[in-house]
């Protein structure tokens, strides 16, 4: 055999990729390690991919696919993910189906006669689905050219979207060990990495780290006071017409905040668990086809939603940690544009999430692992620094520079010395027993004598009123960044009380350096003091002509999403009328050149975009 044979073929296949990615999907280049990957597993190599979302993760299975021979088979976790990319998929030309309980039997006897007969160039499949002896069988009837695990991070007992039926992927290697596997996700801390490869079986696999950073997401963290108020002023101020997500601990704030919403004016829609299925299955769909809908919704709602323009997160609970933070977030500006991840936190959300992790069920060794995570958490709230840094940080990147987007950035948090207050605060809790919460013990400090403070004979303490240097709100800051610090603890068993942390007699003895930071005083400042970024287009400022041209292309796209009963994303990103309204191609010629216009694209919608151009 000519040795330069493989050289060619593989170049051959490289040109393959790159014009794929070109005639499908519209893209001129890839994007990072994207080429290396679909280079690697084109060559029938296994691979962990490691890729923020929005990094183009899809396209490193999706091209490797169209490329080898046979049909790439896609373990899939959930439905709505399936419908989402399988429709995106057929917009761009590419015969896609899904393998999942929606279909009829009819349908899904139809899909499998089209896999046996190499009719089809992708099949997305649920794993309880795929493991199933009919569904292997049909596997083997079939060339497969590959399998993409996408969400392998829910492979993974210490992730925070286990799912135990994706523990049986591993006979994939075992029934077809002559097919390669691609494992990828956004989200993977380092023992939920080492997890995924034990239990997939990729140990001799590459694995490809492409960073977690998402540049284009905006962190901020505010003291919570009034959370419905703050979250008002923020979507008024910020993203009045956008599309969105809110996140909320319990069922009963998703829904008392979807109705706030609803009474303000916003089309905001709940989403949880107790809901009907027909209701939550419509709202998702409102979510995912019309235009700036803020979905309300516990962690229930997120996996699975590949909506692009999703322009801000806003958690009014504190996720349980920042592994699920950064994965919740992510959900926000997939298509590259700005989006926010804004959140609000108090001590209520500290001691939430230590009850419930205290009253877990789980053996000590993952406790452990688990209060790592929540401490980790804590210190992304509570940092004077940049959030970037200890957000990326935690993920192991720990190289990274202050990003001048995030709060703390835009607007450096001041620190003081905060020896003296500790010392009071840690003093407090101790003369009142260990046994009493944070109201109780501010009103201590600042010597308020209520009923109860009195019939208890507190007011009598040396503590009583010797903290009136400090405002009420501020003493509470001091607490919630003490218990943060593990100088405090919540007594989680019984009514929430604080008592001292292992390291509280070192602090009460000024053995202990203690800096706090200054909550920022809430302030209503003009965008541009905030640096905001104007709501449409999310790209940039348009002149009122282009932001008229930029509106009629969106009602042109809704009208022609309608008409096929798919999300408005799948005919195109917001990314790309933006580029549309900028350059105002022409000609077909033209409109090929702007991302996100692949031939199959051109030709169902060139005309109708052209024409909508020209009249504007």
């Amino acid at each position: 055999m000519d040795s330069a044979a493989p050289i060619v073929a593989a170049s051959a296949q490289a040109d393959r990729a790159r014009e794929l990615l070109r005639q499908v999907f519209g893209y001129d280049s890839f994007r990072g390690e994207q080429e290396d990957v679909i280079g690697h597993v084109v060559a029938g190599g296994d691979c962990l991919v490691l890729m923020p979302t929005g990094g183009g993760k899809s396209l490193c299975y999706q091209i490797p696919a169209l490329v080898r021979d046979g049909i790439g088979i896609v373990v899939s976790p959930l439905i709505a993910l399936m419908k989402d990319q399988v429709d995106a998929l057929r917009q761009a030309g590419v015969r896609a189906a899904a393998l999942n309980s929606s279909l009829g039997p009819g349908e899904a006897v139809a899909i499998e006669r089209a896999m046996r007969e190499g009719a089809i160039d992708l099949v997305y499949v649920a794993p309880e689905r795929l493991v199933t002896p009919r569904c292997v069988e049909v596997l083997s009837q079939s060339r497969i050219a590959l399998f993409a695990i996408d969400e392998a991070h829910c492979v993974s007992q210490w992730g925070h979207d286990f799912r135990p039926e994706y523990l049986q992927l591993s006979m994939l290697h075992e029934r077809f060990p002559d097919v390669p596997r691609i494992a990828l996700t956004a989200t993977a801390d380092g023992p939920t990495r080492r997890d995924i490869v034990e239990r997939l079986g990729l140990g001799e696999a590459r694995v490809f780290a492409a960073g977690f950073d998402r540049p284009n997401i905006r962190y901020s963290v505010v003291p919570k006071k009034d959370a419905k108020a703050q979250l008002l002023a923020f979507l008024t101020e910020e993203h009045p017409n956008d599309a969105g997500i809110v996140y909320c601990q319990t069922r009963r704030k998703v829904e008392e905040i979807a109705e706030f919403l609803a009474l303000k004016g916003r089309l905001a829609l709940p989403y949880h668990a107790g809901l009907e299925p027909a209701t939550r299955q419509r709202n998702q769909d409102r979510f995912l086809k019309e235009e700036g809908v803020v979905i309300v919704a516990t962690v229930a709602f997120g996996m699975g939603i590949d909506k692009p323009n999703v322009r801000f997160v806003a958690h009014l609970d504190v996720p349980k940690s920042l592994e699920a933070y950064y994965q919740e977030t992510g959900r926000g500006g997939r298509d590259g544009l700005p989006a926010d991840a804004w959140m609000t936190y108090g001590m209520a959300d500290v001691m939430s999430l230590m009850g419930l992790l205290e009253s877990s069920d789980v053996d000590e060794r993952q406790r452990r692992i688990e209060r790592q995570k929540l401490n980790a958490l804590l210190g992304f709230c509570e940092t004077a620094g940049c959030r970037r840094q200890v957000l990326l940080g935690y993920f192991g990147e720990r190289d990274h520079p202050r990003c001048n987007n995030c709060d703390t950035c835009l607007q450096p948090v001041r620190v003081w010395d905060g020896v003296v207050a500790a010392q009071k605060a840690l003093s407090a809790v101790f003369r009142t027993g260990q046994r009493f919460g944070v109201a109780h013990l501010v009103d201590i400090l600042l010597g308020k004598a209520s009923d109860r403070i009195r019939q208890l004979g507190h007011d009598r303490l040396k503590t009583f009123g010797v903290g009136l240097e400090l405002a009420k709100h501020e003493w509470q800051s001091v607490f919630r960044q003490l218990v943060a610090q593990g100088h405090l603890a919540v007594d989680v068993e019984g009514h929430g009380g604080l008592y001292l942390g292992e390291t509280a007699p070192q602090v009460l003895k000024g053995a202990v350096a203690i800096e706090f930071r200054k909550d920022a005083e809430v302030e209503r400042r003009s965008r541009r003091e905030r640096g905001a970024r104007p709501a449409a287009p999310p790209g940039g400022a348009f002149s009122s002509e282009e932001e008229a041209l930029w509106q009629r292309l969106r009602a042109r796209r809704l009208e022609l999403a309608r008409e096929q009963s798919v999300p408005p994303y799948v005919i195109f990103h917001d990314a790309t009328l933006t580029e549309m309204v900028r350059r105002r191609p022409r000609s077909l010629g033209e409109l090929a050149e702007i991302p996100g216009v692949g031939k199959s694209k051109l030709d169902r919608y060139g005309g109708i975009f052209l024409d909508e151009l020209a009249a504007g």
